[in-house]
């Protein structure tokens, strides 16, 4: 179990920190990117150091964010994540980091508390929101680098300010943060994050289209991209960033899934929910978790028919609700 912590207490502990590990979750998206590197440039802005660490690489459409960090070597006398709901997440970091995270900054509502203290805001639409709030009370000036790495995760986190998440404060933190530095090429940053696609997604894109599945009189879709599809089309895991939000485009889907074959007959999961499912509960039965409209899990040695199956079964059973 965590200590649950406040914006100041968790300011003041981190003002006594040095020599800081900030962990990403794998498959890094904007929004852990975007908390994780804000917190790095605010610790070595004040003099410390600081390692931002993930299992897989960043995308180089992030290299707006990542230029400006310089790696170096240093013992952590503190972990925190940024972003991570669960140590699993971490992938190939869970197993020397997990057990040792001393704080997370999060804002899933499906935090398993697995950190020492926990700072937590589920009402926050993205977690950029709450390391905006947080740095804010630390007395932390921004700069125009912080300033786009808190952008980028509201804005995907968000989808581009479409999602239901997206509220009042969403835009009056993003209004503070335009207004504050009005050169960033904010419209750049939502091409790159929502518009520019590799050749190889364009493909995967028409292919999914073809072969998305209906059940439950169309109101679930799903979506499945196997391994051949990936070997063939001759894909990379950074192509399949943001294929989920095909799988709610149609009308009358209430539920979108999203398959990714990582391995032979295990997939990673992605579901989002347009009215009223939640999906955070779905995921939870499987072992995942995340936000009420937008969740994942993994399942592993199982077919891809009978995950469906299971799925399905399982979202019918809170429709009906």
């Amino acid at each position: 179990m965590s200590i649950y912590l406040d914006y100041i207490s968790t300011a003041e502990m981190i003002k006594k920190m040095d020599n800081v590990y900030i962990l990403t979750h794998q498959s890094p998206d904007g929004d852990t990117i975007g908390s994780g590197f804000a917190l790095y440039y605010a610790l070595t802005d004040m003099g410390k150091k600081a390692k931002v660490l993930c299992s897989d690489t960043f995308h180089k459409k992030y290299s707006y964010i990542t230029d400006g960090y310089k790696d170096t070597d240093f013992t952590p006398d503190y972990i925190v994540s940024t972003d991570v709901a669960d140590a699993k997440l971490l992938g190939d970091l869970k197993e020397p980091y997990g057990d040792k995270v001393y704080l997370c900054i999060d804002h899933h509502i499906s935090n398993v508390e697995y950190s020492k203290y926990l700072l937590v805001s589920p009402n926050s639409s993205a977690n950029c929101e709450v390391m905006y709030k947080l740095l804010k009370t630390m007395g932390i000036k921004l700069t125009e680098i912080i300033a786009k790495c808190l952008y980028t995760g509201i804005a995907t986190d968000t989808g581009c300010f479409k999602f239901s998440n997206c509220n009042a404060e969403t835009h009056w933190i993003t209004s503070e943060i335009m207004s504050t530095f009005p050169s960033i090429n904010y419209a750049e940053i939502n091409r790159l994050m929502f518009d520019v696609k590799s050749l190889a997604r364009i493909k995967a894109e028409r292919e999914a289209l073809d072969n998305i599945t209906y059940y439950l009189d169309g109101q679930v879709s799903v979506l499945c991209i196997t391994n051949e599809m990936i070997t063939r089309l001759n894909m990379s895991l950074d192509d399949f960033e943001g294929l989920t939000g095909l799988s709610t485009q149609t009308e009358g889907v209430e539920v979108g899934i999203t398959m990714k074959e990582i391995k032979k007959d295990t997939f990673k999961i992605s579901l989002r929910s347009v009215n009223e499912v939640n999906v955070s509960k779905v995921c939870q039965k499987f072992g995942g978790g995340g936000h009420i409209k937008a969740g994942g899990c993994k399942i592993e040695n199982t077919p891809a028919k009978n995950i469906i199956k299971m799925l399905v079964d399982t979202i019918s059973e809170e429709l009906n609700q």
